[in-house]
């Protein structure tokens, strides 16, 4: 699926995107902020970005694939922040 542009000013445009999980074609739906840190994510963990969605779609717990991944980046991103200790008090 392409990838729709935003339109000139909007930095926080909903960009979606298709990914395959599992063989099957889903539908993602992220603002641009996220799908750059999720490929730079999966880039740091020397995945590819296939391979790092199915990995926070299989550990999801019902909530839908976007807001898992968001979830996902904001938590490495606060790791990163807070430092190693901070994820065991979670």
């Amino acid at each position: 699926m392409p990838e729709r542009r935003r339109p000139a000013g909007r930095a926080s445009a909903v960009v979606k995107r298709s990914v395959l999980i599992a063989g099957h074609a889903t539908s993602v739906s992220l603002e641009t902020a996220f799908w750059d840190a999720l490929k730079s994510m999966a880039t740091e963990r020397d995945l590819s970005l296939t391979a790092l969605v199915t990995e926070i779609d299989g550990g999801r717990t019902g909530e839908n694939l976007s807001s898992a991944i968001r979830v996902s980046v904001l938590k490495r991103y606060r790791d990163s922040v807070a430092g190693p200790m901070a994820s065991l008090d979670a």
